[in-house]
């Protein structure tokens, strides 16, 4: 028999989620070596000295298990934002918020909006627990709210996944757009709003969406310790919510779902306020250097405001492969109807150079 046909359509219809190719597997396919990495918007700086420290020391309770209500984390994000634990979810990585959101307020028959071009795991959230997404066309690669507005009201929707910056385009929203969205928006309707990659925000683009909480209590922020802080092996996220919509996404996550060398991590990084500065000076300096270097081979790319770059180059697959043989990963978004895109990670000044120096290659062979 046919095994598949035991779970539901919507689940047996599912495209899995694709990941960057590590190192060690282009490695055993093409047996090179000094590979550098820039497909998963990685910190290329690592994690903090502090994070590193508090692993080191976690490892030695490594037999029991971990708090699973995670007070500690949660008594330092309540410190950093003002948040009393009620509001807070704690998930394995930020991925784990959108999906527990999900399967809290979706089943089968019900609706969510997300913008075309936008997390892969909006609609795969969404489909896994039988709901119907509803994608909105996008504008100039990023979120058109109006639009999405108009659909999440039409459509009777149960929830809005919202990315701000979004990946993989990188593009943003200003604090008044948002707040004119989440006022015009039905308090049945939730929202997630995906901040993942809201440590790279230049200073003049920054607003407190946490102080949103008290006017919103439809509102789900959704944040991870996987990019900035640099624990993306850890597999660490948090959400704040509405004590209700909190208590609801608690009921259906796994128990231990945040490991205790990643809690105590994250609760260290939290206090590195110096590593996040450096890591963010960092990457302007490279979204500055990668950006020139695309201009100078006159390539197209969308203004970003995360620590990645999608740039137009034709034929996105035939480049990407071309460039792994060159030994730089980067990353394919023809799942993102982006055929003709590749999207890099910001890395160090020298991972930059050899990716644009690869490029240049690659654009020279096929002059």
């Amino acid at each position: 028999m046919n095994y598949c046909d035991l779970a539901p359509p919507y689940i047996r219809s599912i495209a899995p989620y694709q990941p960057g190719k590590p190192i060690a597997e282009l490695e055993r396919e093409l047996g090179i070596s000094d590979i550098v990495k820039l497909a998963s918007n990685e910190n290329p700086l690592g994690c903090s000295p502090k994070a590193m420290a508090a692993m080191q020391e976690a490892i030695k309770t490594i037999a029991l298990y971990p708090d699973g209500n995670g007070f500690e984390l949660k008594d330092a994000l309540s410190r950093r934002y003002g948040v009393e634990h009620a509001h807070i979810v704690l998930g394995n990585g930020s991925n784990d918020m959108l999906e527990l959101a999900a399967r809290a307020f979706l089943t089968v028959g019900d609706k969510a909006v997300y913008a075309a071009h936008a997390f892969a795991v909006y609609p795969l959230a969404t489909q896994a627990v039988g709901a119907t997404g509803i994608s909105v066309p996008a504008i100039n690669f990023g979120h058109d709210l109006e639009a999405m507005l108009k659909a999440a009201v039409e459509q009777q929707a149960k929830l809005v996944f919202i990315a701000n910056p979004n990946n993989p385009t990188g593009t943003f929203l200003s604090a008044p757009k948002l707040l004119d969205f989440m006022r015009a928006l039905p308090p049945q309707i939730l929202v997630v709003l995906d901040e993942a990659y809201n440590e790279y925000l230049p200073v003049e683009c920054r607003y407190d969406s946490v102080n949103w909480l008290k006017d919103f209590p439809n509102l789900i922020i959704s944040r991870t310790f996987s990019k900035a802080y640099g624990l993306a092996g850890l597999r660490v996220g948090y959400a704040f919510a509405h004590a209700q919509v909190a208590d609801m996404m608690n009921r259906v996550r796994q128990p231990f779902n945040v490991n205790s060398v990643a809690q105590a991590a994250a609760v260290a990084a939290l206090q590195d306020e110096a590593f996040v500065r450096q890591t963010h000076e960092l990457n302007r300096r490279g979204m500055e250097q990668i950006t020139q270097g695309l201009g100078k081979l006159g390539l197209e790319f969308i203004p970003s405001y995360g620590n990645f770059i999608s740039f137009r180059i034709g034929n996105g697959m035939k480049t990407y492969r071309r460039l792994l043989e060159l030994g730089v990963i980067v990353r394919p978004i023809a799942s993102y109807d982006m055929p003709n895109y590749l999207r890099v990670s910001i890395g160090l000044e020298s991972e930059n150079e050899k990716f644009l120096s690869a490029l240049a290659q690659v654009l020279g062979e096929a002059a």
